[in-house]
């Protein structure tokens, strides 16, 4: 019964974007050359909001918790749960070596992301790029956006990184050598202080330049045409009474952006480490009230909105997943229009997002991939061809 009910809620959800799309105008993606099967991911996400949301977890198949090897593959979330998640977090930061900052082999990295593409899964690929003017690390606050744009001095460096950005997503081919589409978020949680494109570093004029540049270069001058391009703020630098302001910080324009993300740790548990005061009533409301803010802002502007990263390091609290997240899901239909939500990777017995096999929170895990709102890869329906009601 209640499977029907999620299946007609889907089906009323894409008269009203249908209808929308009639009134207003359909949304229009970054790039107006994409690929059939990049526009069918924007659509098929769209088509998913209000109802289901899909789960994602970040590096899912190159290692797991205990589980390294350079040739091989290992997934926490199937060997838990009996299923590979949905959706699949990677990143290319060093894009200049042969492995990336969490030392996954690139090589290794396009074969896993065939595999999963194989499988129905979507891509989503992150860029913890080390700073270009400075000690070559990522959290290097040497000022260096400015230097990166067109005309100043290490700006042929900054072209010759993303053309190997370029090169490396050009290369995801499937079988039949279409491309693979992927959701591109670099430059993320830019509101924040912590790496070298955010405030500390970069003033708000220099990152929409950066942004903007990033795109143009990608889709004009090197002619990749499989991305959705998402946009991330943190959650803990936003000020709760101007969320938008905090959402929207260095926004390139509805032009640039195709998915609108927001990262939140803190309002799902990392708070306590921070303020121990703050309760945990409070705590919920602030979750709830800050992606309801981003759905209702990313409707506003044809935008896809998604939690593109959260988590509960270590999983502290066993019951994380359906206390933390499923609750609000169920409570609030605005929060449930979220595409989908990613967690962070599983590095070690002190870094890791979901259970490892034996973990104490493998059975809350279970009930949180079999609950009717959550989708993951083996309930996931074709994402890459367009269907009737999708626009």
């Amino acid at each position: 019964m209640r499977r029907t009910a999620i299946l007609l809620t889907v089906l009323i959800g894409s008269i009203m974007f249908t209808n929308s799309c009639s009134a207003g105008g359909e949304p229009t993606l970054v790039d107006p050359q994409a690929t059939s099967e990049t526009i069918a991911l924007f659509y098929n996400l769209k088509r998913l909001s209000g109802a289901r949301v899909l789960f994602g977890h970040q590096d899912a198949t190159a290692y797991g918790v205990g589980r390294i090897h350079p040739d091989s593959s290992y997934c926490d979330v199937r060997d838990v749960s009996g299923s590979y998640p949905a959706v699949y977090g990677w990143d290319i930061g060093h894009i200049l070596e042969s492995a990336n900052v969490d030392d996954v082999v690139f090589k290794k990295m396009k074969r896993l992301i065939r595999e999963a593409y194989a499988r129905g899964g979507v891509i989503t690929i992150s860029w913890h790029e080390p700073n270009p003017v400075g000690k070559g690390r990522v959290n290097d606050l040497t000022p260096a956006v400015g230097h990166l744009l067109p005309g100043a001095d290490y700006h042929a460096e900054w072209r010759h990184r993303l053309t190997m950005v370029g090169a490396f997503i050009k290369d995801l081919q499937d079988d039949q050598g279409r491309p693979i589409p992927v959701i591109f978020r670099p430059y993320h949680e830019h509101n924040g202080d912590w790496f070298w494109w955010g405030t500390r570093a970069c003033s708000e004029s220099e990152y929409i330049q950066l942004w903007r540049f990033t795109v143009e270069f990608l889709r004009d001058s090197l002619g990749v045409h499989q991305l959705l391009y998402a946009i991330s703020a943190d959650k803990s630098r936003m000020d709760p009474r101007h969320l938008e302001k905090g959402i929207l910080y260095a926004y390139p324009g509805d032009e640039y952006v195709d998915i609108l993300g927001m990262d939140n740790y803190w309002d799902v548990g990392a708070v306590q480490h921070y303020e121990p005061d703050v309760p945990r009533s409070r705590q919920d409301s602030l979750f709830i009230q800050s992606l309801s803010e981003l759905v209702r802002i990313a409707e506003q502007r044809g935008k896809i909105p998604a939690l593109t990263e959260t988590g509960c390091n270590a999983l502290t609290e066993i019951d994380w997943y359906s206390d933390r997240i499923l609750k609000p899901l169920h409570a609030h239909p605005d929060v449930r229009k979220i595409a989908y939500l990613l967690v962070w990777r599983n590095a070690s017995t002190g870094h890791f997002y979901v259970p490892y096999p034996g973990h104490p929170a493998s059975a809350d895990f279970v009930r949180f991939k079999q609950d009717e709102i959550i989708i993951f890869e083996d309930e996931l329906p074709d994402m890459y061809h367009m269907r009737s009601g999708n626009h």
